[in-house]
């Protein structure tokens, strides 16, 4: 019995889909990446905002298409998009045979079984608040970068984000659990890994009464010798003083953090349910960039929240100018059910929500070419991802970008150099959002 995966989403959802390959793995089947050899294929989906919806609906349709033209016996759904529309996707996709909430993922074996021997379709909505955290995992990433899920679900309530009911509350893993999970997968290579989760600065209140990423980011490396780790996720109002030192002091902690900021107008920070004003986020900006040398800041914004005036997107678009933000993402407001700001006045026409973004977008380019022309002339230490054999180019990153997100560097070098390692790299070139350069060997 051959097992297809299609994971779609963050890479928390990503950490899920290896957790059900393991206990698939564990359970005998093969798993195959080939979707037309598959007997049964899964579908781990996201539904945060309304293009991660319609990506799921596609491919499952897509998916179905091989159920009844090929040689696919069944389809499972798990994730999002089950947890948020549980009775639509059975009642809409008759191809569907199982589906799968996200306290659920556990029960992927019992499904399985369950569509191997014909029997009535499965389904299983287990309470997300109480679902196992963590697992053993089959890394979908290379070896030498991946991921750590700290936490799960969030407690942020922000207007727009149908997370909370996803995901559930915010639960925070003991520390001793990533401790053992990170030893794991620096015994299997890795040289990076990514601190993920809804709201990392969050990070253990519920279990230890206090933001406690700090701490944790001194056990992991205490722990460990060799990765280095990326903060992901982290919220402006929970920067305390302890992480900032942290990130300055400790060798192994990337000097880089993602902070999504979402606006700058205290009238839309409000709106929005963001915790923290315009001064709030102007001071952790300052602190990073005064107390860590060489901080790489990137961050996100949504233009077109209901209500947003003109006034209130030509501060942020000024905001934006000014701050020349490292790393940059825009998102056109998404209007979710169930979330309050769905229900809010004054909802933005959808062209004018692009166009701002756009524009956000632009005067983001024209930075980050900036940012980049900087670099030319610089050497750099860039962790090798792969080859391209059409440009005959290594490429990877430095501590500068995170993977699946940022940019990247392309370099020649005077023989081929194996994915995994370390190499420097001088700069000699922009391309747009990437850099070009020569391994210094």
């Amino acid at each position: 019995m051959k097992i297809g995966f299609v994971s779609l989403g963050c890479p928390k959802n990503q950490l899920d889909t290896e957790v059900m390959l393991h206990e698939l793995l564990d359970a005998g089947y093969e798993i195959t990446p080939e979707e037309t050899e598959a007997d049964i294929i899964v579908i781990n989906t996201c539904a945060f905002i309304e293009s991660a919806k319609k990506e799921a609906i596609d491919n499952i349709l897509d998916i179905a298409w091989l159920k009844e033209n090929k040689n696919l016996k069944g389809i499972i759904v798990t994730g999002c998009l089950t947890e948020r529309y549980r009775e639509q996707v059975l009642k809409e996709f008759p191809e569907v045979d199982a589906v799968l909430g996200v306290g659920s993922i556990h029960d992927i074996v019992d499904a399985v079984k369950c569509v191997t021997r014909g029997r009535k379709r499965y389904s299983s909505f287990k309470s997300k608040d109480e679902v196992r955290l963590g697992g053993d995992r089959v890394l979908t990433t290379p070896s030498f970068w991946t991921y750590l899920k700290i936490a799960e679900g969030c407690d942020n309530r922000c207007a727009y984000c149908a997370i909370p009911s996803i995901r559930g509350k915010f639960r925070s893993r003991p520390i001793e659990d990533l401790v053992a999970e990170a030893k794991q997968l620096e015994e299997l290579g890795a040289l990076e890994i990514s601190v993920i989760a809804q709201d990392i600065t969050r990070y253990g209140l519920d279990l230890y009464g206090e933001y406690s990423l700090a701490r944790l980011l001194r056990e992991l490396t205490k722990a460990t010798s060799k990765p280095y780790f990326r903060l992901l996720y982290c919220y402006p109002d929970k920067v305390t003083d302890e992480l900032v030192a942290e990130i300055r002091d400790n060798p192994r902690v990337l000097k880089y953090i993602d902070i999504p900021m979402q606006h700058i107008s205290d009238r839309m920070l409000t709106a929005m349910n963001r915790h923290g004003d315009s001064k709030m986020i102007r001071d952790v900006i300052s602190k990073f960039r005064r107390e860590v040398p060489g901080i790489i800041i990137r961050t996100t914004f949504i233009t077109g929240f209901p209500g947003e005036t003109e006034e209130d997107f030509a501060e942020l678009a000024e905001f934006v100018k000014t701050q020349k933000f490292d790393r940059l993402g825009v998102f056109p407001y998404s209007k979710e059910e169930g979330t309050p700001a769905a229900d809010f006045p004054d909802q933005i026409d959808e062209q004018v929500k692009q166009d701002r973004a756009d524009i956000i977008m632009r005067d983001q380019l024209v930075i980050s070419e900036e940012h980049n022309r900087q670099m030319v002339g610089k050497t750099v230490r860039v962790l090798i991802e792969d080859f391209d054999p059409v440009s005959e180019m290594h490429f990877g990153r430095s501590y500068a970008d995170a993977p699946e997100i940022d940019g990247k560097i392309y370099f020649s070098a005077p023989r081929r150099l194996s994915p995994g390692q370390f190499v420097n790299v001088k700069i000699t070139q922009v391309l747009d959002y990437d850099l070009c350069g020569k391994a210094v060997l």
